[in-house]
């Protein structure tokens, strides 16, 4: 189909006897944000390494606006909007010096760069520190530096590998409206995040897991999928409740929140959590379930659907 930007097939690769990505399928259309989730360790940036064409897989394959990533590296390079994990900006040079490099590696004319410059600059607010060092602004005014330098060339698919952690809060946000104003142009993103909050934010996601997809879906509908039940339980003996919960054959995810644990258990199973943990004086409210409890879920039940190559 022409409008699918990203097509890869059994993306295998390993780094000595660690299997860093384990027979990966993944599909990225034009205007819709595909979310990897998944904890540090789960193969996110091995995989989109090999996507974007900086690292050969052992096996399988990966096209690029039909290109194939690891033979056509540097043509594929060219289209793609790429923003690594990693600092990849120049920190003694100022924010308009890194866009001027960025736009020469580019090959962008005057014209065309003073347009985009001054169009990302206004998107990022970042108007008036054009004199500031790189290495002098804060974490999420960075991440914004990084991410117009990769948009300088005007891709049709943009790249970003955990391009959040570490920042704060509203610079998370501010970052999410500016991926959602390019996605409303018709652009393709793939986004890579431990957070499972920013599941919420993308069109579809993959749940990734020590180099595995365990499962793939719209996260509403993932979320309206979700068998079982969410139960907050606090208890003045929390350790011991959780050490009895731990072992129970009817729960499936178990967290602290808090005071209290946050509990997910198997579908009809909250009869028997309670009669396990009342005589510990427990006292359990359902709440709401959260893209992580689907995760969570999906972890301890190892459900690893149709992703890794036979």
């Amino acid at each position: 189909m022409s409008d699918i930007l990203i097509d890869a097939a059994g993306l295998r690769r390993s780094f000595g006897k660690v299997e860093a990505v384990r027979g990966v399928s993944i599909q990225v259309r034009e205007g819709e944000v595909f979310g990897l989730i998944g904890p540090d360790g789960a193969g996110k940036t091995t995989l989109i390494r090999m996507l974007v064409g900086l690292l050969d897989p052992d096996g399988g394959e990966a096209r690029i606006f039909g290109r194939a990533a690891s033979s056509e590296a540097a043509a594929v390079r060219a289209l793609v909007g790429y923003m690594p994990q990693q600092y990849s900006l120049y920190g003694d040079l100022t924010v308009d010096e890194n866009l001027s490099f960025f736009a020469s590696m580019f090959c962008l004319d005057r014209k065309a760069f003073a347009e985009r410059r001054q169009r990302l600059l206004q998107l990022t607010r970042l108007e008036r520190f054009g004199d500031r060092r790189a290495e002098a602004l804060s974490g999420g005014m960075y991440k914004k530096l990084a991410l117009a330098c990769a948009l300088l060339h005007r891709p049709r698919l943009l790249v970003l590998d955990e391009p959040t952690n570490g920042v704060d809060p509203v610079s998370r946000r501010e970052f999410w409206e500016l991926i959602a104003a390019f996605v409303a142009e018709g652009m393709g993103v793939l986004i890579s995040t431990p957070y499972m909050d920013e599941a919420s934010r993308c069109s579809r996601v993959a749940l990734m897991h020590h180099g595995r997809i365990l499962e793939e879906g719209v996260p509403r509908e993932m979320l309206r999928a979700f068998r079982g039940s969410v139960w907050r339980v606090e208890s003045a003996h929390r350790d011991r409740v959780a050490e009895v919960l731990d072992h129970h054959p009817a729960v499936v995810a178990l967290s602290p929140a808090g005071g209290a644990l946050r509990v997910v258990v198997a579908d009809g199973g909250h009869d028997d959590i309670l009669r396990a943990v009342q005589p510990l004086g427990a006292v359990l409210e359902r709440v709401h379930p959260l893209f992580e409890d689907v995760f969570l879920t999906r972890l301890r039940g190892g459900d690893v659907r149709g992703k890794e190559a036979a």
